[in-house]
């Protein structure tokens, strides 16, 4: 954190980014007016320089051997290279040489070096992960034995906790660079090729000679962002360079008390995104120590089933209410239809260049490739915005499940080495759809605002041994069907608990962590929490004790009539006969409901989404309004949230939230 603001006692530093829109400025030295779309030419302007100079530096150094002298730390002379990229490619004399006849400053070379360097320094990682599959290639490299597994992971940095799809999608990007080249490639400079330079300017690697930013002491939703831009695509002196101050309205997620930083720019579609990094104190998220945990178990249509469980001091554990569960159904049903359509024009696409390839130039076709693929780009860009959307949205309701249940700590079902194989065509192609690192990574960061802290637990057989004896459970179709073979209801032969599957699951993973809290590790570089394996010892204690049954004080049983018996009865329904119903109006009815138009039942009613499975329904849910292209909180719901009452010899605080 900054110097003017250094965290108390019990708080931490956090650094997150919001993004704001550049609507113009206005010119310093003359006072006139900039409006956006001038501001947005001469930002694009600006990043053109720095791109075709990071492109540069890249061309120059994109080598293994330069890789591994950037990632190693060191430079020739033994000294240690500094944090940011800049200082280092400065400490290494690699240079940002600007276009013949172009005038820039120093920052300007700054900024291509700071992008540079990021970009080689990301490389390092793929450049080991290379080289180990490559120093391990068997004769059938898609189809490993164990010890062929074992090789590669010991060949890998870090492999022993690597996922398994990460090197398999390794193994097959080499297996097309072979079948397109005939050879293996030498490493991954070969087998990627020069990275491409992003078109945006990295503010931070400047100082108050190019850029700076203050916050408005009247109003601490707004900014002021100075910097200097050129006039002209191609400046020839530094007078072609002005300063112009642009006011931003800061996003309601950015705190009165954080310390803005410089941000980054991003010219686009005529406009200018600005991601503004602040820093602000949050309360410091312990490792241990937590009495009261959500777990989280992943799902299909059900996104998320999660639930609360509590840790008492004689180190019984109990499960604070039935949970509940995030089910997006019709928008993964809105996903898949999108998907069908972008593979349909991809294929249509490759079809056309496949005939332009091979016949004389025809305009007609190449105007028809040419709407198919920006249709596909626009496509593309609509899923990823709706992955984005489910990805918060979900975040955000764990988060609000933990805060409601005065959690501090969020366990999360670790399915990293989950593979979208062997499942048949639909169920693979649904899960290898799923955004879990994105909702992950979502829920990490909304959680550090709270200080709750989120740990990643073993996944093995959550959903196969019972929460309350540890024993094997068998599955069913459905509580009403128990005699037909599923796999969504659970029940226990020992103990006789019975439950949806996803119910279980996340009574096990809450209960995994609180046992296993002691052994939970964090990862220096991401400050990642994560419980490696599974204790034996640990894993008998997380058993779930069942609630004790209620017993009732008085004896309710029927021993005679429930109504008492009077001399006139009242009928339950009036006997007269309906009255003539008036021409154009409706008459009064005598019996029954009030009659409302409606020939079935309402909409919400026919989405079988209820919180544990049942089969009492014929038809299939479909989500009507997604197939039509409906909106997305139509399609995104969420069990509200029920909490056990607070027991007397409890530790944690069970009541309900206020």
């Amino acid at each position: 954190m900054s110097r003017r603001l250094p965290p108390a006692a019990g708080q931490s530093a956090r650094t997150a980014c919001a993004r704001a829109l550049l609507r113009g400025g206005v010119a310093e030295k003359s006072g006139e007016p900039v409006p956006a779309a001038v501001l947005a030419e001469r930002v694009g302007w600006c990043a053109d320089l720095v791109s075709a100079m990071t492109a540069g530096v890249l061309a120059e150094h994109w080598a293994t051997c330069d890789v591994a002298l950037l990632a190693g730390g060191v430079d020739a002379g033994g000294r240690r290279l500094p944090s940011q990229a800049w200082m280092a490619l400065r400490r290494l004399g690699w240079t940002a040489t600007a276009p013949a006849g172009v005038t820039v400053n120093d920052r300007i070379a700054r900024m291509a070096q700071e992008q540079a360097g990021r970009l080689l320094r990301s490389a390092h990682w793929r450049a080991e992960l290379t080289a180990g599959v490559l120093a391990t290639r068997p004769a059938d490299p898609l189809n490993r034995t164990a010890g062929e597994w074992d090789a590669v992971r010991a060949a890998i940095p870090g492999g022993r906790d690597l996922p398994a799809t990460v090197i398999k999608a390794r193994t097959r990007q080499i297996a097309a660079f072979v079948r397109a080249q005939g050879r293996l490639p030498a490493d991954v400079c070969e087998l990627e090729g020069v990275p491409r330079a992003a078109r945006m300017l990295v503010l931070a690697a400047c100082d108050r000679q190019q850029a700076t930013i203050r916050r408005s002491e009247s109003e601490p939703g707004r900014a002021l962002l100075r910097l200097q831009l050129p006039t002209r695509p191609d400046p020839r002196s530094y007078a072609d360079w002005t300063w112009v101050a642009c006011p931003i309205t800061l996003p309601p997620t950015v705190p009165a008390d954080a310390v803005l930083h410089l941000p980054t720019l991003r010219p686009r579609d005529g406009s200018v995104r600005a991601d503004i990094a602040y820093t602000h104190p949050v309360p410091a998220a312990r490792r241990v120590g937590h009495t009261i945990a959500l777990g989280v178990d992943w799902g299909l249509n059900t996104v998320f089933s999660a639930g609360a469980v509590g840790l008492h001091a004689d180190g019984r554990l109990t499960a604070l209410g039935a949970g509940a569960q995030f089910r997006a159904a019709g928008v993964l049903a809105k996903q898949h239809r999108l998907r069908r359509l972008g593979e349909h024009l991809h294929a249509k696409t490759g079809r056309y260049q496949r005939l332009l390839d091979g016949c004389a130039p025809h305009p007609a076709l190449e105007g028809k490739q040419a709407r198919l693929a920006e249709e596909s780009r626009r496509l593309s860009a609509r899923r990823r915005h709706l992955n984005d959307a489910l990805a918060w949205a979900a975040a955000r309701w764990v988060v609000d499940q933990a805060i409601a249940a005065k959690a501090t700590v969020i366990y999360v079902e670790d399915l990293r080495s989950l593979e979208a194989a062997g499942m048949g065509r639909t169920l693979n192609t649904r899960l290898s759809q799923q955004v879990r690192g994105q909702i992950a990574g979502h829920i990490r960061h909304l959680a550090a605002e709270s200080g709750i802290a989120v740990v990643s637990v073993p996944a093995r057989n959550t959903s196969k041994h019972c929460p309350h004896c540890l024993s094997v459970l068998r599955h069913r179709k459905a509580p009403d069907r128990p005699t037909v073979a599923g796999w969504k209801w659970a029940w226990c032969p020992e103990c006789g608990w019975q439950g949806d599957r996803d119910q279980g699951a996340w009574q096990r993973i809450a209960a995994r962590g609180l046992t296993h809290q002691a052994t939970t590790v964090t990862d220096r570089a991401s400050g990642a929490m994560a419980i490696g394996s599974v204790v034996d010892k640990l894993e008998a204690r997380a058993v779930i004790t069942p609630p004790t049954p209620k017993t009732r004080r008085t004896d309710r049983s029927k021993t005679g009539p429930t109504r008492r018996r009077t001399p006139r009865p009242a009928p339950r329904r009036r006997r007269a006969p309906s009255p003539a119903r008036p021409a154009g109006r409706a008459g009064q009815r005598p019996e029954g409901h009030a009659h409302t138009g409606r020939t079935g039942l309402p909409r919400a009613a026919h989405r079988h989404q209820g919180v544990t499975t049942i089969s009492t329904t014929t038809s299939r849910h479909r989500p009507r309004g997604a197939a039509l292209g409906a909106g997305f909180h139509l399609h995104a719901h969420a069990t509200p949230p029920r909490w056990a009452p607070p027991t007397p010899d409890a530790t944690p605080d069970t009541g309900s939230p206020s």
